[in-house]
């Protein structure tokens, strides 16, 4: 019987976070995707994550270090498939221990796969809004002069579109990445607890609207001083002043690279 505490290298009193450390840890090390997809990487993770999943359950562990203690008693029984030298029988467990471990693994490189999308999603959707605001400040485009009302129904439609998608991604990563605070009563009275979440609402609220405001002034700022110098050179296509068409812009240029990261990320 194998056992999990030395696989993940810890004591058999470990904590649930000290047993949630150590597999993050030895995920890191050992994850097939990190040693090069090698057939043993996959071996050694699969009992990783095996091991995980037993003692992270506080069900699977209490069975789990029952039978150790009773392997180390002394007590054996025969007659089962558990404990058969049978060759058929090994040839069971092994099967049965193969499959239970391909169900782990795949299960855990898909929850991975989808953090590592939900992490993607959010840092395009912020970069590209931060980078976007700081652009249309800086060049101030004039396209919406030249532009006939098909075209402006289209830039409308889209700029719709883009603060839906803006919305909806921001509001997903509020949900998965931000956490309310108990009152302050209640973190007293009933103890405080760890949040699973790396942010507060109010953090990642100040964090969106300072951001926002520091692209915005620094693309003005810039864009102040490079009119003057470039830009004045090309009036029809630029502007020295803030118009209110350019609130326009950046939601579109969210759309644009959410929906490229979106079909990238199929591709792949």
């Amino acid at each position: 019987m194998l056992d999990y505490y030395k696989v993940l290298g810890i004591k058999r009193n470990a904590s649930a976070a000290e047993v949630k450390s150590a597999y993050r840890r030895l995920a890191r090390q050992r994850h097939p995707d990190v040693n090069g997809g090698s057939e043993q990487a996959q071996r050694e993770f699969s009992l990783i994550a095996m091991a995980y999943r037993t003692l992270s359950d506080p069900q699977e562990r209490a069975y789990y270090d029952n039978q150790l203690t009773r392997l180390a008693s002394g007590f054996t029984r025969t007659g089962s498939v558990l404990q058969s030298n049978n060759p058929h029988a090994r040839r069971m467990r092994q099967v049965a221990a193969q499959a239970r471990f391909d169900r782990i693994v795949d299960n855990m490189i898909e929850a991975e796969r989808r953090e590592t999308f939900a992490l993607q999603q959010a840092v395009f959707t912020i970069v590209s809004l931060f980078l976007s605001t700081f652009f249309v400040a800086m060049f101030k485009p004039r396209l919406w002069d030249s532009m006939g009302l098909p075209w402006r129904a289209l830039m409308v439609t889209l700029f719709l579109l883009g603060l839906w998608q803006l919305c909806t991604r921001l509001r997903a990563c509020f949900e998965h990445y931000t956490y309310q605070p108990k009152p302050i009563y209640d973190s007293i009275m009933r103890g405080e607890e760890k949040p699973d979440k790396p942010f507060t609402r109010f953090a990642a609220s100040s964090f969106l609207v300072i951001g926002y405001m520091i692209s915005l002034a620094a693309g003005l700022f810039v864009g102040s001083h490079m009119y003057s110098l470039i830009l004045a050179e090309v009036p029809f296509l630029f502007a020295a002043t803030v118009r209110p068409e350019l609130i326009f812009y950046p939601p579109i240029a969210v759309l644009i690279v959410d929906t490229l990261h979106t079909i990238a990320t199929k591709i792949d």
